[in-house]
């Protein structure tokens, strides 16, 4: 392992790295990641996003990095800026970085990221290991692999379990599939970021099915959750009482108690949204079909967010309100019985408070 770290150091000075989520400054499990990132002599690092719950920007700064970022909407690194970074034009200026993590919400937009008139790989140069992160189907996946591959570079499929608030409480997680070779030379800065840890389960897009999997999961949980907070509130419990009671139970999780001030105050405001979760559920159910495996609650909870969609014509925008956070479709669920949901307007907690 010595040997290993040596030879990885050697190798990384005056390299260029891009990571997704700003480096952490403060000591968790595996230590502060800027601490880390110092050890390795950086040319360049690169940031995706700005973390408020951190100050890593302002060290690495300070021990002299320069700072390079890109958003697809500029306006969401204006906080970026404003620490003293500056912003990359295009996808297209990342194209000679030693390591590229990107994450987006489909296929198409990866496509468009990676191969579009200004992507990453619309010229020459290929990045030396691209980390996707996004949840795309394994065929999608597939295909970027192989282009990636056939342009003499490296690609490690690694979405991750978990939203903006579960990265700046240090739960995020994720899951990577590919050559362990390439698992193995970014395997420390996964680590900076999910720090909850990173499981490597095999080659090519088996981190995919664990992706695709882990959704399902999050639409039959959101589901349920959804139905016995409704039934509850019929019998005369408040919604903020029976969740505190899940909550503190064997029951409860990360996902729920996060989940808890959406569903109590009626605050929609998105980390995912219902066609996001729809998408994934299909990409579920398509991949059961295909290796025989039968999932009836998939496809029953799958029926029931459809439903989601029919009662969204019913609001005055119903396109903004299918944009809003998928925990939303607990109305329809108070709809179907009969009873229109008021907010509670309590103060809950959601777990992830920094």
């Amino acid at each position: 392992k010595k040997k290993y770290k040596k030879n990885f150091l050697s190798k990384l000075s005056g390299s260029e790295i891009y990571i997704t989520l700003e480096p952490c400054s403060k000591k968790g499990k595996t230590g502060a990641c800027v601490d880390e990132l110092k050890k390795y002599d950086f040319k360049r690092i690169i940031i995706g996003s700005r973390d408020p719950s951190q100050n890593g920007l302002d060290n690495l700064r300070k021990a002299g990095y320069e700072v390079k970022i890109w958003n697809r909407t500029k306006s969401k690194a204006d906080a970026l800026v404003n620490a003293g970074a500056s912003l990359v034009d295009t996808p297209s200026d990342l194209a000679t970085v030693d390591v590229l993590f990107t994450m987006v919400s489909t296929g198409k937009d990866l496509r468009q990221v990676y191969f579009g008139d200004v992507g990453v790989m619309s010229g020459d140069h290929t990045p030396k290991i691209l980390v996707e992160c996004s949840s795309i189907s394994a065929p999608e996946s597939a295909e970027f692999r192989k282009v990636v591959s056939d342009r003499g570079a490296e690609y490690l499929a690694c979405p991750v379990s978990g939203n903006g608030k579960c990265v700046k409480a240090g739960k995020l997680s994720a899951v990577a599939s590919g050559d362990k070779n390439t698992f193995d030379k970014v395997k420390e800065i996964l680590e900076c970021y999910a720090l909850r840890g990173v499981s490597y389960v095999g080659e090519g897009e088996l981190s995919r099915f664990c992706k695709i999997a882990h959704n399902v999961l999050l639409g039959v949980y959101i589901q349920n959750l959804a139905e016995i907070t409704i039934l509850a509130q019929a019998a005369g419990v408040p919604r903020h009482a029976f969740l505190e009671f899940i909550n503190n139970s064997v029951l409860g999780s990360i996902f729920s108690q996060y989940k808890t001030p959406a569903l109590v105050n009626l605050d929609w405001t998105t980390t995912f949204t219902p066609p996001l979760l729809r998408k994934d559920m299909d990409l579920g159910l398509q991949a059961a079909r295909e290796l025989g495996v039968s999932m009836p609650v998939t496809a029953a909870t799958r029926e029931a967010l459809q439903t989601h969609f029919g009662s969204s014509t019913l609001k005055d925008d119903p396109e903004a309100y299918l944009a809003a956070d998928f925990s939303a479709l607990i109305e329809t669920v108070a709809l179907q019985a009969g009873i229109k949901l008021e907010p509670e307007n309590i103060d809950v907690k959601t777990g992830l408070e920094v």
